[in-house]
């Protein structure tokens, strides 16, 4: 619990945050339809409240000290967590909701066809999603939980592995008609790549006997634009292999040489882990540990 003597009036803290923003006691008084008399009489509620003089005032002039506005400065972010709290409450008024980062691929092709699952599993939770293509600060966002493709390797988070990776060297049968001899024949073909994974060839090679090579290949920041262009012959792609499972059965992409490739990283659930947990987060983790045998990290 906070010490409630530490703790002002809400009234009192409005008042002192429009007469920061606007100015004048006036303006403050007409953005609150409240009488000048009265926003003065709030903030001499919160300076006997907090002991400390907040206001100077010269005449019929209310100015901050600059102690005040340091501290206004902070009361304001306080006061917009509030009101976002108040906005959630109202949206989804049964429960929770929960602020998701996805990535494209795999939000599309694994997390879209479970959450309709999830939703009628827990129809108090709302989840709302949003595509970040790399791993970002909590801190500055207002992400509940993300969705993370690596080695588990991010400051100050939990995690909830998903699922491994395996990765196919595809291209377009018009491409290529037939696989590849030897693996280090991409080396002739026109390569193409994510760029966030900008080593992935080279471990390709490496598996398959050709160390030590780290060929070019065009770049791209999305598996559904690269896998676009390699369904049109631009080049040869690795992609995960569940995403073009669709692809390979309608021949649209053929198998450049070997089979699927373990990938160097896995997909993982993210959450801060020093933060409180919500509730609306706690379900969505729980279900996805019980529909999927995953086991809680």
């Amino acid at each position: 619990m906070f010490p409630r003597r530490h703790l002002p009036s809400i009234p009192s803290l409005l008042a002192l945050e429009a007469l920061d923003r606007l100015g004048s006691a006036t303006a403050a008084a007409q953005e609150l339809a409240l009488t000048q008399g009265a926003i003065s009489k709030q903030l001499q509620v919160m300076e006997e409240q907090l002991g400390v003089a907040l206001v100077i005032r010269e005449g019929k002039r209310l100015a901050l000290t600059p102690a005040a506005r340091d501290f206004v400065a902070e009361a304001r972010k306080a006061l917009r967590i509030l009101s976002d709290a108040s906005l959630t409450l109202r949206a989804n008024p049964r429960g929770g909701t929960l602020s998701l980062s996805i990535l494209p691929a795999f939000g599309m092709r694994w997390l879209a066809p479970r959450l309709a699952a999830f939703a009628r599993a827990h129809p108090e939770v709302t989840v709302n999603l949003s595509t970040r293509l790399r791993p970002f600060d909590f801190a500055e966002t207002g992400f509940d939980a993300a969705i993370h493709y690596g080695r588990k390797d991010w400051p100050g988070v939990s995690y909830l592995k998903l699922m491994d990776e395996q990765v196919l060297a595809v291209a377009a049968p018009s491409l290529l008609p037939a696989p590849l001899p030897e693996a280090r024949a991409i080396l002739d073909l026109p390569l193409l790549q994510l760029d966030s994974r900008p080593g992935d060839w080279s471990r390709w090679l490496a598996h398959h006997g050709q160390p030590d090579s780290r060929p070019p290949a065009m770049l791209f920041d999305q598996f559904a634009t690269m896998a676009q262009a390699a369904i049109h012959g631009l080049g040869l792609a690795l992609m995960p292999l569940f995403l073009i499972e669709e692809d390979l059965a309608a021949g649209r992409l053929v198998p450049v040489f070997g089979g699927p490739v373990p990938a160097l990283g896995s997909y993982y659930l993210v959450w801060p882990a020093h933060r409180p947990e919500r509730a609306a987060l706690a379900a969505f983790r729980g279900w996805l540990c019980r529909t999927e045998g995953l086991l809680p990290g």
